[in-house]
């Protein structure tokens, strides 16, 4: 895949990124009593090394595009810090051929890194400048499973459902009803689950074979929020606890 760096950047950038990824490999073996793993899915890792960072993030930034921290990419939001965006990869247990939903494109950054592990992507933003910004990213870096559009991410994709796993980039108190009813039976629901304010709790939660879900709390963590019409004033039960 071009990135359309001058090589000298282009390897710069590279090795910036394999010292990301070796940092990521050791803070997961230090957080390991959260994630009950001290090693990710080496599909996640591969495609960690392989994705450029640097070209989801506004150019003045890309010196930073290797700090393992999230970053702004304007318009109030921001690009994942990457640890988490691995941990959230990793925790989907997705495999070649799967199909993932993924509310909250953002950047991008997170629907490359599954298409990179080759998995299908139907994402969807609700800032259409956002997804039209990350749409000719993916498209120009080749990532042709990953398909983004604009709209209300709460409502899913429902005409692309069944989803062998969903991924929520952003917090809300409850899981999205919605969301459930589009995951397959043992599929698996990713999402920081809180509120705005608080320290939110990645959680992962796994669908039953009646619709309700099996939930673990995996690691405190901070996210914006779901927003638009199908978050406001509703909050869908998303199953009962195991």
């Amino acid at each position: 895949m071009s990135v359309g760096n001058a090589p000298a950047d282009q390897a710069r950038f590279a090795t910036a990124r394999e010292r990301l990824v070796d940092e990521i490999e050791r803070d997961v073996g230090r957080t390991s009593g959260y994630l009950g793993t001290n090693r990710l899915d080496p599909a996640v890792i591969r495609a960690m090394r392989r994705v450029p960072r640097e070209q989801f993030v506004p150019p003045q930034l890309r010196p930073q595009a290797y700090l393992d921290r999230p970053l702004p990419i304007g318009l109030g939001q921001t690009i994942s810090q990457p640890y988490i965006v691995a941990i959230m990869s990793h925790l989907a247990e997705v495999e070649a051929g799967d199909r993932v939903y993924e509310l909250g494109t953002g950047s991008g950054y997170q629907a490359a890194v599954l298409g990179a592990m080759g998995v299908e992507v139907y994402s969807v933003e609700i800032v259409p400048e956002l997804a039209e910004r990350a749409a000719a990213t993916l498209g120009r870096l080749g990532y042709d499973k990953v398909h983004v559009r604009a709209g209300d991410g709460y409502l899913g994709w429902p005409e692309a459902a069944p989803f062998d796993a969903v991924v929520v980039t952003a917090a809300h108190p409850e899981v999205p009803q919605p969301l459930v009813d589009q995951l397959e039976v043992g599929g698996r629901l990713v999402m920081p689950v809180g509120g705005t304010h608080e320290i939110q709790q990645l959680t992962v939660l796994t669908k039953r074979p009646n619709g309700s879900l099996e939930r673990r709390q995996v690691l405190p963590v901070r996210f914006v929020p779901v927003t638009g019409s199908g978050a406001r004033g509703r909050v869908p039960p998303g199953g009962p606890d195991p």
